[in-house]
């Protein structure tokens, strides 16, 4: 099977243990995480052959980073090195009422400081099928998005299939271009999105009519007009998907999924997640898992949706970034048995 690569930063993620507070804490849990290198990793534990790019720090810190994705199979063979510092941020985890809270230590990463022409794109994508990028990286700086939009149009002009994940991340737009404008440009090229229950209207100005997210209700079939909305901006796009989070506290979430194709809308089914250990990329598994299920049989989208919504549902059940399950576990749930009895 083709190769499916992925484009953006990765970090190193600092958490106090369990639900501390920053201020409470005095030792912090380590990993490394990012969008896109979630992906990456969740593709590599579903058996596809995954590959990630980025710019590390030609440090102790940056080889330890790639080892630490090496592990889990994925492909750092176009990894590039430069630049003075890995990107660091912190993520507090919340509970009950108390949202979690993240902040970012990214200013002038490695990462940060990429530049167009860096990355040989031709080459990164000799045997590759699929390329998939996330609105997190223009938001980083100029010189990632301009790299990002190179990557974007050499995977079209070798007939790639091109996923974004909108991502919209707030604390990230700061260096001079609205988000809006930016991302425009780059989805006009893709062949698939994804995005939350919000990013749409954050990005675009697309809205879900009577939808009130901060409620902890979310109806599915409001998200159509979204949809319908988003193609007639991007023709490109022929297929959308859009995850639906009902935050009822910071630890029971309800968790869904619609799939948008030819006019037709799809519902996933819906998991009530009521002891959350960490919701952090889960979107990202998601995207792993829609990717793999249209792999696996592009004409049956609907398996597709609930095979993503079943392995996004699990992610909330592994502490750190990377959703670290098997297909067998995903198709499990997405067949019905939620019982979480144990494997014996």
């Amino acid at each position: 099977m083709s190769r499916i690569v992925s484009f953006g930063e990765i970090m190193l993620r600092l958490s106090p243990p369990g639900q501390l507070r920053f201020q409470q804490a005095r030792s912090f849990d380590v990993i490394y995480g990012g969008g896109e290198s979630n992906v990456a990793v969740s593709l590599a534990n579903f058996g596809l052959p995954a590959e990630f790019v980025t710019r590390l720090p030609d440090t102790a810190i940056g080889t330890a980073c790639l080892q630490f994705l090496r592990q889990y199979g994925v492909s750092v063979d176009h990894v590039l090195l430069g630049g003075e510092r890995l990107g660091i941020y912190y993520l507090e985890h919340g509970a009950v009422q108390r949202g979690s809270n993240v902040i970012y230590d990214r200013a002038n990463s490695s990462f940060a400081t990429i530049q167009p022409g860096m990355v040989d794109w031709q080459a990164v994508f000799d045997g590759a099928g699929w390329f998939h990028w996330t609105g997190i990286t223009p938001a980083v700086s100029q010189g990632a998005a301009q790299a990002c939009l190179e990557a974007v149009q050499v995977a079209r002009s070798r007939r790639i299939v091109v996923s974004c994940d909108l991502n919209y991340r707030a604390k990230l737009w700061k260096w001079g271009r609205p988000a809006g404008e930016v991302m425009r440009e780059l989805v006009s090229l893709c062949d698939v999105a994804v995005g939350n229950e919000e990013d749409a209207e954050k990005v675009f100005n697309i809205h879900a009519s009577g939808v009130d997210v901060t409620a902890g209700q979310v109806e599915a079939s409001k998200y159509s007009s979204v949809c319908e909305q988003l193609v007639a901006q991007f023709p490109n796009l022929h297929t959308i998907a859009i995850t639906l989070r009902g935050s009822r506290s910071a630890s029971h979430n309800s968790w869904s999924a619609v799939l948008w194709r030819a006019g037709v809308l799809l519902q996933g089914p819906q998991f009530e997640i009521t002891h959350i250990v960490d919701r952090v990329g889960a979107g990202d598994s998601f995207v792993a898992g829609l990717i793999y299920g249209l792999l696996q049989d592009r004409q049956d989208a609907q398996h597709a949706l609930d095979f993503a919504v079943a392995a996004s549902a699990l992610k909330h059940s592994i502490f750190g970034d990377f959703n670290q399950v098997t297909v067998a576990e995903v198709e499990k749930l997405a067949g019905g048995d939620s019982s979480g009895r144990v494997s014996r």
